[in-house]
């Protein structure tokens, strides 16, 4: 998939012919600082920049920097260092000079102005992503060196034609961002609207377990769960986390059911299930409500206490949240059209958070067909 003003031939180049290679040096998280200058750790690659492009440095540090490595416009960056070789093939194009690049960076600097770093980014990335993960090295740690790196093939179009599809795929990456930008919005809406339902909910206080039944699930071997569900047929599994830990043939929750996750470092998560799903040996369910609770408003409630029950873990190792702490949770209930007000209101919020989440999807999806399609 080409525009149609370009024919000539992309050049098959290794890194090595192309780029230059180096390695930035060492700052620590708590190295950062409010003031200071911009600079970029290894770990941010993972959490705080999702796209390809850097064009706006979030931390900052004040140590002295006459020793450190400062980048220059159109580099590269690549993490030395990760937990999986596909996590650590993610390359950063960093647009901005002087920024200092901590350790375990590796830095791929391009020899000639006219190849462009923010079009190897998505190169790298997409196509060259698994080729990249293969030279890895590691099993609990893995790492990538530069040595490695030089001799990975890379195509190389003209100029202009770099320019054109970095430049119209990083049009697609700024609406990525908005439509981030507008769940967090959403997301900080619904804080204040449960703040404001909640906080001064009048009714009678009762513990969860008076109300309901908690269930915990049921774990299912690994080895039996599928890593996708492409024809639909199966269901997803929940345990300790805030995504599907995979899918399966079976069931033993039904749809329109609350769980919380019992272990692991989401453990106190809250979620409306809204088909049927089978529970991990990690999850609650909460069942057999009582008839005059509406299941909506229960859930809505427990969400907008997440938080004080995920203060309710216990344990280092792998942190859980006890059944028996968890049943004495304390709840208000109003009259039931009180609580069809309050469902009411939460809901429209949450349908208009699910259609944003459904756009992300649709972009993201958009975004790696075209880079899978664009490249050679």
């Amino acid at each position: 998939m080409r525009f149609p003003e370009f024919k000539d031939e992309w050049k098959e180049n290794t890194l090595n012919d192309i780029a230059d290679f180096s390695k930035g040096q060492g700052i620590s998280k708590d190295q950062r600082s409010e003031d200071g200058t911009p600079c970029i750790l290894y770990g941010e690659l993972y959490t705080t920049y999702s796209s390809e492009i850097i064009d706006k440095v979030f931390s900052k540090t004040d140590i002295d920097s006459k020793k450190l490595v400062k980048s220059k416009v159109n580099d590269i960056i690549i993490p030395a260092s990760g937990e999986t070789a596909i996590d650590i093939a993610t390359a950063r194009c960093v647009k901005n000079d002087n920024v200092l690049l901590g350790g375990d960076l590796n830095i791929i600097r391009m020899k000639d102005k006219k190849n462009l770093g923010d079009f190897f980014s998505y190169e790298l990335n997409g196509i060259r992503r698994y080729d990249i993960a293969q030279i890895a090295q590691g099993v609990s740690v893995v790492h990538l060196h530069a040595s490695d790196l030089k001799g990975l093939n890379v195509r190389v179009p003209s100029f202009q034609e770099q320019r054109k599809i970095a430049g119209f795929l990083s049009l697609l990456d700024k609406r990525i961002e908005l439509q981030k930008s507008a769940i967090e919005k959403l997301k900080s809406l619904m804080a204040g609207i449960y703040n404001q339902l909640f906080i001064q909910c009048n009714g009678d206080k009762v513990f969860l377990s008076d109300i309901c039944t908690i269930r915990k699930g049921q774990q299912v071997n690994g080895e039996l769960l599928c890593s996708s569900n492409e024809e639909g047929s199966l269901y997803y599994v929940m345990n300790g986390g805030t995504e599907p830990s995979g899918y399966y043939d079976r069931f033993n929750s039904e749809a329109n059911t609350i769980s919380i996750s019992e272990g692991g470092n989401s453990c106190g998560y809250v979620q409306w299930n809204n088909s049927r799903f089978w529970a991990g040996g990690h999850c609650y369910t909460i069942t057999s409500i009582h008839n005059n609770i509406n299941s909506l408003y229960l859930y809505h409630y427990l969400k907008s206490k997440e938080k004080m029950i995920m203060d309710m873990r216990v344990g280092s190792g792998l942190p859980n949240i006890q059944k028996k702490d968890l049943e004495r949770f304390p709840i208000y209930i109003p009259d039931k059209e009180n609580q069809q007000h309050i469902v009411d209101v939460c809901e429209s919020i949450k349908s208009k958070m699910y259609v944003v989440h459904q756009l992300l999807t649709k972009y993201s999806q958009q975004k790696q067909y075209l880079i899978s399609k664009m490249f050679i």
